[in-house]
């Protein structure tokens, strides 16, 4: 059994003082990917005795990022999906296994009156292309804060957001369009009509306490990787960011 987590940290260094490191020890992954660490190289150096780190930093300064935390070396690690436009903000990085590929992914936000909404759609396209290329190859696992709601049920208040980043018809015809090239959004799998589920909660009007959430934080693998799904799960208990971690387990 391997298990995987995910979590969208909002600052590692922030996190970290609001106790990541207990939490790190206490969930023993045997592969942890944060997403938004919001650092550069060497302002911060993480003890994780017996894990291999992989860190992707953005250009402009605490901004984006991404870290991969892992108790088994990788034949191979690359970073970003190759491409120049999408490649300055540390938002991907690829471990490949014996036997899969490990994505670690922070889709990026369509921000306020979807400004960014143009840039996500061809974001979209290349991640997907790029995914499409490895499943080719050997399965993929991806994970990560994919900034969209999928349905209705993946957030609180759907009909408000209708027309808001993360929850735009564009951007969830994207993810759809994704899942039918070949993959299974892991938590909707093992619960597909669990409502209340959320990975996600803006830190005003005691969103939080409250449960008005979103779930934009995924695990996503190839289909033929459905017999070795064991469990999928979300520690909505963890505090430390406005995300929770998710989790995989996998045989």
């Amino acid at each position: 059994m391997k298990k995987m987590i995910s979590w969208n940290v909002n600052g590692i260094r922030a996190n970290v003082k609001k106790g990541f490191l207990d939490y790190f020890k206490k969930v023993d992954a045997h592969i942890l990917c944060i997403q938004e660490s919001k650092v550069q190289a060497g302002q911060i150096d993480l003890e994780l005795e017996g894990y291999y780190q992989y860190w992707n930093y953005a250009k402009k300064k605490g901004y984006s990022g991404t870290a991969i935390f892992t108790k088994q070396e990788p034949m191979a690690v690359s970073y970003g999906l190759g491409i120049e436009e999408h490649d300055n903000e540390g938002r991907v990085i690829t471990l490949e296994f014996e036997d899969f590929y490990m994505v670690n992914v922070y889709t990026p936000n369509s921000q306020r009156g979807l400004a960014r909404l143009e840039y996500r759609m061809r974001w979209e396209d290349s991640f997907r292309e790029y995914i499409e290329d490895l499943d080719k190859k050997k399965s993929v696992i991806i994970c990560g804060d994919l900034n969209v709601a999928h349905k209705e049920i993946d957030l609180k208040n759907p009909e408000s957001n209708r027309k808001n980043a993360g929850f735009s018809d564009e951007e969830r015809e994207k993810f759809t369009r994704f899942l039918q090239s070949g993959f299974i959004d892991t938590y909707r799998y093992f619960y597909p009509d669990k409502e209340g589920a959320y990975t996600w909660w803006t830190y005003m009007f005691n969103a939080r306490e409250n449960n008005v959430g979103w779930r934009i934080d995924y695990f996503c693998v190839s289909e033929r990787l459905k017999d070795r799904l064991v469990s999928a799960d979300i520690h909505s208990d963890i505090p430390g960011s406005d995300h929770c971690p998710v989790e995989l387990v996998i045989k």
